[in-house]
């Protein structure tokens, strides 16, 4: 598992062990497979959502942590997780 360079600077940035990557990979797929199944399962897309502002909740502490708040955090992870939070709010919560 191979991230592009921008995704692989900011793990070495949080400092997340190169040998624990490819758990990123599996939650990844997970959450894709979760959010498809939602189109027909309500109740699994939401689990899914819910798990990716987890995942970037997460993240965003994280990156706190590691003292790591520069552009990646806040563009890739807090707009992320914001994108994620509205998402949950628009389809589930409205």
């Amino acid at each position: 598992f191979r991230p592009p360079a921008f995704i692989a600077a900011c793990l070495d940035g949080v400092g997340l062990p190169r040998d624990w990557w490819w758990v990123l990979a599996v939650v990844k797929v997970t959450a894709v497979a979760g959010l498809i199944a939602g189109f027909w399962i309500p109740g699994v897309g939401l689990a899914a959502m819910a798990g990716l502002v987890v995942y970037f909740l997460t993240a965003a502490g994280a990156h706190l942590r590691a003292g790591y708040t520069g552009r990646d955090f806040w563009l890739n992870c807090l707009g992320m997780l914001a994108l994620t939070v509205l998402v949950l709010i628009g389809c589930f919560l409205v």
